[in-house]
Parts: structure tokens; sequence; C-alpha cells
């Protein structure tokens, strides 16, 4: 490999341009393919096989009305008053007109509805003032009867007495039959009507019955309003014919559009996440901001304007073509919001330090006397060989995401895999090619004055005293295990408008909802029941009211309303509203609850889904697959360094110390984005840690953590190899790859820290972690931790069993066989 990439190198140098040819129209090409096939990205996430899926496929098979996605237009008045009439009709207007917007399967005026339920209850109270009366009507036509059959009694009586008489004559019998027959009749006339009686009884009785439940079912919805109780706010309710995967954000762009098309006068208008969460701009100012520090950093550490603009150039090349490719498929594969940013994260640190590495290997060179072009490719067969393993492990990590079952997570992998992919290429290639034009001038006028007259420096190190080796273990240890406390309370879930900036709509939604109707109208739940087979009208009211008491005898339930039966009344679904917001305890521990109850009266069975469902979902399977996706990255990337470090502690050093740096991560996103420590400065709002966070850092930690540890465990084994002592080995090792790491580190730092002022909230999140992991990585586990243990071991830590070591290949990563060959 080594002496492939020193041709490449040379290559790439005797035909620059023609190299940033093939790139520049790689460059063309991804451009021309994201005009043409970029389709736009989703805001939402969704994980196959869960609870709350397999409830939305049964809406999407009896109830389609119901399983597209849905959001709500808060409108509250500025002065605090209850909405006027012309307010009302202004509000009103919009809603009629939103109708007609693209994907909008129904829109609710909420004064509508609450005039509708303020009809109902009225209907109620008339109802049973109709029932009262016609049971007094039935009472009365039961007492006429009963008045009646008497009178044929007493009649009937006075007959029979009548034909006992003797010796009467025929006539008179005759006439005593005649009143037979109208006594008979009577009785039949009078049955009639006593069956028409208890008929109307019977209907009088059963609808009762009904509106009698009713009543219960409107009881039970009393805690569920779109009209606040002062009339100063109110929801209009937003239903999608798509669901929220598969939900355009034009659509979403175009509910908003509409409602501020026309203000009404005195309110003001605001937007759920579900309508307002957009997608976030690629680079923001934060992002510039980054990598402006990352390029002060360059220019301290290589003097000259020339080389600390290259690898910025490169590296945003790559994140360009990464960028563009991947966005190029969003027509044919889903993709979330959140993708691209990881790539262009990655591309950007990641480009920036391989183009470093070889930058400063070949400036090293250049200045003990080495021709250009040769220098050139011996840098490429060093350092970009170590880019290369580097880059592979980072690339195995992020690919590994694809093993967690997670579509949008194993997406987000190989979009970062592919940046970091991109990153290796031109490092290997189009960062020979600019060293090759620039000569030179990649050093600056005074470093030029001293080409020929550099020495190596790695003389001067002497091994540290062992007893700080010891303080500097325990130290090190201490301090990441007190860091790592925060994430024994860590608590997982998906943003909500209340983690959103505070100018944004979302979180003036998100505070206005829960201000004028409660937390929980945030995050609504919908339960859908099945029911038993050939249930008629009242069967099926009953059963609606059995589950809706049994809902609303739950813990933490603020209301719950029936909203559809299917038409073959096999399947209800109810809107159940918690206490708690969506990402509260509570409405998590009411989900559990719900979903764990045994089947009701009949068997009907409960199903939950809704927002604050699917988040809990979504973050329990995460949660579920980190520890198998955790064994499966380290397991391949320890056999990589074994391959790579020919030993067995190295690796286990190497290991064991990210574990530690990533729970330290861990729990410091925890004490700022959870906890709220310094969130104030930053501008962060508090709530769970992003559900897949801890998996993503898994991964991306994880690679780049060993790429630090290949650049100086890799010059301590070189040493090593060359006869130095351990211990002195560890010493020379690390002084020749402190200050490449320092600033990889440092510019890593500056990049990532970038993303933390990103106006989204889950790039915040996920920026800040990576920032703070390369921190603690880079400056306490590779450059205080890895060393004094390595130190300690002495030997033992180059240890591998000999049969071990005659089974694997030499990989000489450091190109130390090259340099030998070429450069004496």
């Amino acid at each position: 490999m080594a002496e492939l990439l020193y041709r490449l190198g040379r290559l790439a140098a005797r035909r620059a341009w023609a190299v940033i040819a093939v790139w520049g129209v790689i460059l063309v090409l991804t451009g021309v393919g994201f005009l043409v096939g970029f389709k736009g990205l989703t805001t939402n996430f969704d994980i196959p096989g869960t609870a709350s899926g397999a409830v939305a496929e049964k809406l999407q098979e009896q109830l389609p009305d119901f399983a597209g996605a849905s959001g709500t237009v808060v409108f509250e008045t500025t002065d605090g008053s209850a909405f006027n009439d012309d307010q009302r009709a202004q509000i009103g207007s919009l809603v009629a007109g939103a109708g007609e917007l693209p994907d909008v399967a129904d829109v609710i005026d909420p004064f509508e509805a609450e005039q509708q339920r303020a009809d109902r209850e009225q209907d109620v109270v008339d109802g049973r003032v109709q029932i009262d009366a016609g049971r007094a009507q039935l009472d009365a036509g039961q007492a006429g009867l009963d008045a009646g059959r008497a009178q044929l009694a007493a009649a009937q009586t006075q007959l029979e007495q009548a034909w006992l008489q003797p010796d009467q004559p025929l006539e008179q019998l005759a006439a005593y039959e005649q009143q037979q027959a109208q006594l008979d009749a009577g009785v039949v006339e009078l049955d009639a009507q006593q069956t028409t009686l208890d008929d109307s009884r019977s209907q009088l009785d059963q609808d009762a019955e009904e509106l009698e439940l009713g009543a219960v079912l409107l009881d039970l919805s009393a805690g569920i309003r779109v009209v606040s109780e002062d009339g100063a706010a109110a929801l209009v309710n937003v239903s999608f014919s798509e669901p929220r995967m598969e939900l355009p954000a034009e659509s979403q762009q175009a509910v908003m559009d509409h409602f501020e098309s026309e203000p009404v006068d005195g309110a003001r208008v605001s937007f759920s996440s579900d309508i307002a969460q957009t997608v976030p701009q690629l680079i923001g100012m934060g992002e510039i901001v980054g990598v402006g520090f990352a390029a002060i950093i360059l220019l301290v550490m290589l003097g000259s304007v020339l080389a600390a603009a290259l690898p910025i150039v490169t590296a945003l090349v790559g994140v360009a073509i990464a960028s563009l490719g991947a966005l190029s498929f969003s027509g044919v594969i889903q993709m979330a919001s959140v993708t691209p940013f990881l790539g262009v994260m990655l591309g950007l640190a990641v480009g920036i330090d391989y183009s470093l590495f070889v930058i400063n290997r070949h400036r090293r060179q250049l200045l003990e006397g080495a021709e250009v072009r040769e220098s050139i490719g011996l840098a490429n067969g060093t350092a970009g060989n170590a880019v290369v393993f580097a880059g592979t492990t980072v690339i195995v990590a992020l690919l590994a995401l694809n093993v967690t079952g997670v579509p949008f997570l194993g997406l987000m992998g190989t979009v970062g895999a592919v940046a970091v992919a991109v990153a290796v290429m031109i490092s290997i290639s189009l960062t020979p090619a600019i060293l090759g034009l620039l000569g030179e001038r990649v050093l600056g006028r005074r470093a030029r004055t001293r080409i020929g007259q550099a020495h190596h420096e790695d003389t001067q190190a002497r091994p540290m005293p062992t007893w700080r080796a010891i303080a500097t273990v325990l130290a090190a240890v201490a301090v990441l295990l007190i860091l790592a406390i925060p994430s024994l309370s860590m608590r997982v879930g998906l943003p909500d408008g209340s983690v959103e900036p505070v100018e944004s709509a979302s979180y003036q939604a998100f505070t206005a909802t829960e201000e004028n109707f409660g937390a929980g109208a945030n995050g609504p739940l919908l339960v859908t029941a099945t029911l038993p087979e050939g249930l008629d009208r009242p069967g099926v009211l009953g059963a609606q009211v059995g589950v809706a008491r049994t809902l609303a005898g739950q813990d933490g339930v603020v209301g719950v309303a029936p909203i559809a039966v299917s038409a073959d009344n096999s399947l209800a679904a109810f809107q159940v509203v918690p206490t708690g917001g969506p990402n509260s305890e509570s409405t998590e521990q009411l989900v559990r609850d719900i979903r764990s109850m045994p089947p009701h009266n009949s068997g009907v069975t409960l199903g939950v889904a809704g927002q604050a469902a699917i988040n809990i979902d979504i973050s329990e399977n995460l949660a579920d697959v980190l520890p198998t996706y955790l064994a499966v990255v380290v397991g391949l990337s320890l056999l990589i360094m074994i391959l790579v470090f020919r030993s067995i502690l190295v690796p286990l050093i190497a290991t064991g110390g990210f574990i530690l740096s990533l729970f330290a991560t861990y729990g410091a996103t925890v004490a700022v984005f959870q906890w709220g420590w310094f969130a104030g400065p930053l501008g962060i709002a508090t709530g769970p840690i992003l559900s897949f966070l801890p998996v993503i850092l898994v991964g991306v930690l994880f690679g780049l953590a060993m790429d630090y540890q290949l650049f100086l465990a890799s010059g301590m084994r070189e040493a090593y190899v060359r006869g130095a002592s351990a211990r002195l080995a560890v010493a020379r090792g690390f002084r020749a790859g402190r200050s490449v790491v320092t600033a990889a580190g440092l510019i890593m730092v500056s990049v990532f820290g970038g993303f933390v002022f990103s106006e989204s909230t889950m790039i915040r999140s996920i920026g800040f972690g990576l920032a703070f992991g390369v921190l603690i990585d880079a400056f306490v586990v590779r450059m205080l931790l890895m060393p004094a243990l390595m130190h300690l071991l002495g030997r033992a830590a180059w240890w591998l069993p000999r049969r071990l070591d005659r089974i694997l290949p030499n990989v000489d990563v450091e190109g130390t066989a090259l340099a030998r060959r070429h450069h004496g």
C-alpha cells in the first residue's frame, strides 16, 4: 500500500492540472446530480416494526383519515383579551381556505368546534328534558290504558252476570253476544296500544341510555379544549393526508404561508413543530466561524497562508462532492434532515486533518532537504498510508450503523462514511497535486531559508518519570469518571418545541399551548381499540364508554375523547391528552401503562400512537441496539488495531480509553442539554438527550479516537522497532506526533464546535457531543492517559503471541520501509 501511494503521490505532483481537472469534473457531475435528483429532506424519523408503527398501519387500513401527519396552528390575542367577533371571523376564513392546500386532509375551526361542544352539552340537557317529558307522557298513556282495561273488566263482569240470568229471550242473548264482541275488540285495541306504548318506552329507554353514554363521553373529554378558558388563545388542528415520514416540506411550508398571508388584527400566530420544523441550513455562521478558527490554528502551525489554506480548500471540495452526491439520491431514498449534516461535519473535520497530516510530513521532509516531488511521494506513502488506515477505521465504525436495523441511522452512517472516503481520496490525490504546484512555497519565507538544516528532534526525548505516569493515570481516570457521572441520569427522546430557539415559531407555539391548554396538549396520544364483532350502534357506544373510562382512570390523563369508529365497527380511535408534555416521564409511563393493559371487556385490545408514543418507541429501540452496535464497532476496530500495531495490549488500552471518554462525553452532554449547565450562554433549552445521539457518538468518536491513537502509537512502534527501549519509544513517538495531533484535535473541536450554534437543536447536540468527545479523547486519553499507560507497561505493551504473530500480515502503516528505501 505504501509503495502504491508513493507512486500515486509522485504522479499527482507531476500531472497536477490533470488531477485537479478530474476532481473538478467530479464536482460538476455531483452538482448536476444534485440539481436533477434532489427532492427535499424530511424532518421526521421512523423505525419499522415499532408498536406505534403497527397502530399507524392499522389506522391506514381502517381509518385512513387519521393515519396522516397532523399539527396545530396557534392563535393568541396580543393583549390577552378574548377574541372578538372580527378576529373569529378572520381566523374562520383562514381555516376555510386551508382545506385547499396541498396534502391537507382536514382543518378544524376551533370556534366551531367549541360551539359544537356547547351545542352537544345543550343537547344533553334538552335531551334529558325531552326524555323526562316522554316518560311523563308514556306514564300518562299507561294510566289511560290501565283505566280503559279497568272499564273493560267491569263491563265484562256485568256482561257475565247478565248471561247468568235465567229465561232470557233470544233477542237479549243476541245482544249479549254483540256486547261481548265489542268488549273483545276493545281488549284487542288496548293490547295494541300497550304494545305501541311498550315499544315507545323501550325506544325511549334506549335513547336515554345513548344520551347518558354520550354525556359520559362528553364529561370525560371536558379537559380537552381548542379555545382557552379565557378565550384568548385557539388551536387550529391541521390533518394531512400523507404520513409524517412522507409529508413534503413544501406542504408544511404552504400551511405556514397560508396562515401568515392575512395577519389577524390584534393576534399573533405560531406553529407546532410538526408543521414548523423545517430543514435547517446546511452551513451557517457558527460553522463558518468554526472553520475560521481551524484556519487560524493551521496558520499558526504551518506558518504559511498557502499551506494553511490548502487543507481547508481540499476539505471544502470533499464536503461539496460528498454532500451534493448524497443529496442527489434524496428523490430515491427518504433522507432525514440531519443526514447531510453528519457528512458535512465529518467531511470538514477529517478532510482538514487528513490533508494536514500529508502536508506536515511533506514540509518536514522539505526542511530536511528532500526534492519536492520525491518528498510528495514519500509523504503520500507514509502519512498518506496512515491516513488510509485511519480513514478505514472511521468508515468501518460509520458503516456499522447499518447493523442497528434503524434505516435513518444506517443512512446517516453511510453518508458519513462516503464523506470520509472522499476526504481520504482527496488527501492522497488532490492534496499531492496542489503541493506539486506550490513547490517550496508550501513553506514560509523564513522556513525556506532553513531548508537542509532541520534535524530529528526525537533524540531530545526522555522517558517520563514513573511516578508522573502513575499520577497521570490516576488523575486522568478520575477526571473522566467524574465527568461521566451525569450520564447515569440520561433520558433520551426526540426534540419538541420546548428545546427550539426562543424566537422560533415552534417554541412560541409550544409555550403558548402549554400556558393556555396544559403541557399535554403539545403531545396528545392517539389510542386505538379493537372492538368485538357484531356490535350495533348502542353496543359500539357502550364499548367506547368502557374504553374511555378505563383510559381516563389512568394516572396522568387530562381528558379522553372518542374521535372515530371504522365503517365495520371493528376499530375505534380516541384522543388522550396527558398531564405532561410529549417528553415528560409521566407521559412515557402513561404510554407503557396503556400498552401493558390486559384485553378490556369482551376482548377489546388497545394500541397507542401519536408523536409522543413514536418518540418513546424510537428512543427505546435505539437504546436497545446501542450495546450491540458498540460491540460490533469495538470488535471490528480491535481487529484492525491488532493488525496495525501487532499488539494485544495497545488496542485494549485504546479501547478502554475510548469507553472512558465516551461516557465522559455522555455525562457532559447530559449536564448541558438535560441539566442545563452553561445552557444559558450557549442559548440551549434543556430537555431529553437526542435519542440517536448516543449511537452516533459511539460510531464517530470511536473512529476519530482511533485516528489519533494511530498517529501517536504508530510513531511509538516505529521508534521501538528501530531499537529504542519501550519507554524511550513512547517518549519519542509522543514527541514526534504531539504537534500534529494537537493541531488536528483543535481543528476538529473548532469545526464540530461551530455546529453548536446551529439553528437546529438536533445539530447543536451532535456538534457539542462530537466537539467535547474529541477534546476529551485527544487531549486527556490519547495525550495523557495512553502514553502514561504505555510507559508503565514497557515492553509488555508490544507483546503478541508468536502463533498470532506468524499469521498476521506485516502492515507498515507509517511506511517505514518505504522511507528507508527512498530516503535513506
